[in-house]
């Protein structure tokens, strides 16, 4: 009697303590399964934030509103438009500038990585995702090179398809050679002294010219003269943007327009592209274009001689203040081709 009484709790005990150590296995192993879960997710997560970094998705902006003012030109001045045709077309806008953006990272490697020594900025030095390691170099090469694929893509679709007009793949083949080319090697307009005319003419002319044609089958008068001042604004924002990366362009042997001229004198070449801006538009007042234009555009005219009376003063020279100037030079950009957007409206 008294060993069976004894053995009982021996027996209760061992149980218990099995019961126990699988429950602290099982514990362990549910544990381990979630941390490795969550840091999947945490990773993927990582990467995809890295992707959009990487991509620029504010910078689109310059060339989607371009693109944008010619389908609104379409419905203004021959009543005709069509919501797909103008999707694919803004897709293929976007690809042609992810292939732009994806090439400068990969090309643009030690320059962007010598900027971030001198000092972060939101306007110049690349995204840094690659820099840090976020992503393989080389993944943005590839990124480019597909990116350029959708976009003949978009194109053939458009012309083959949607029967846009024979210069529907040209003029993307035309958006690319200036947007890929830009910091792509051999060309790289970038060093030639040429790549801030290219981009002037890619964020300019071309997506206010493209945006019309899709819908239209034909390019008139009146779009030379509204893509002038949207093309002087964004050879601005280039312009200053340079800016902040001119040391570590000039150590890197990046001979773009600011090392060229050094920036006294490019802030010389500001003032007079920004006077081009302002006289341009006053001027498509006085050939035709309605004068609600110049309403809206008085703010903008505003915000942009202030601007140039800070560059004139050096306000570049402290780096804070040189991100506020990109910033707001990048404004200018946008409101002038929103204020014809409103004007063409309304």
């Amino acid at each position: 009697m008294n060993s069976t009484v004894l053995k009982a709790p021996i027996y209760v005990r061992a149980h218990v303590t099995l019961f126990t150590h699988v429950k602290w296995r099982e514990s362990i192993y549910d544990l381990f399964e979630s941390s490795l879960y969550r840091f999947e997710m945490t990773a993927k997560w990582d990467i995809l934030r890295a992707w959009v970094v990487l991509s620029r998705p504010p910078f689109h902006s310059v060339g989607v509103l371009p693109f944008i003012l010619g389908g609104v030109l379409a419905v203004s001045l021959d009543g005709v438009f069509r919501w797909d045709i103008f999707a694919w077309g803004a897709s293929g806008v976007v690809l042609v500038m992810l292939a732009t953006y994806y090439a400068g990272e990969y090309w643009d490697f030690v320059e962007d990585s010598l900027s971030n020594r001198f000092g972060v900025s939101r306007f110049a030095g690349g995204s840094q995702v690659l820099q840090r390691g976020l992503l393989p170099r080389h993944v943005a090469l590839w990124a480019s090179f597909i990116s350029i694929l959708f976009a003949l893509g978009v194109g053939v679709i458009l012309q083959l398809g949607y029967q846009t007009g024979p210069w529907t793949i040209s003029f993307g083949i035309i958006g690319i050679i200036g947007g890929f080319f830009y910091s792509a090697r051999p060309i790289r307009w970038v060093r030639s002294g040429l790549g801030e005319l290219w981009i002037a003419f890619c964020y300019g002319w071309l997506p206010v010219a493209v945006g019309y044609y899709l819908q239209t089958d034909r390019i008139v008068p009146l779009l030379h003269l509204l893509a002038v001042p949207i093309g002087l604004t964004i050879f601005n924002v280039i312009l200053l943007n340079e800016f902040p990366d001119y040391e570590s362009d000039y150590t890197a042997g990046k001979t773009n327009l600011t090392v060229r001229l050094g920036r006294e004198h490019a802030s010389h070449l500001y003032l007079f592209t920004s006077i081009g801006g302002w006289g341009t538009v006053l001027f498509s007042v006085r050939l035709g274009v309605s004068m609600r234009v110049f309403w809206f555009y008085v703010p903008v005219l505003l915000l942009s001689f202030v601007l140039v009376v800070l560059v004139l003063r050096r306000q570049w020279r402290d780096r804070a203040t040189l991100e506020k100037l990109c910033a707001a030079n990048l404004l200018v950009n946008l409101g002038t081709t929103i204020a014809y957007i409103l004007a063409f409206m309304s």
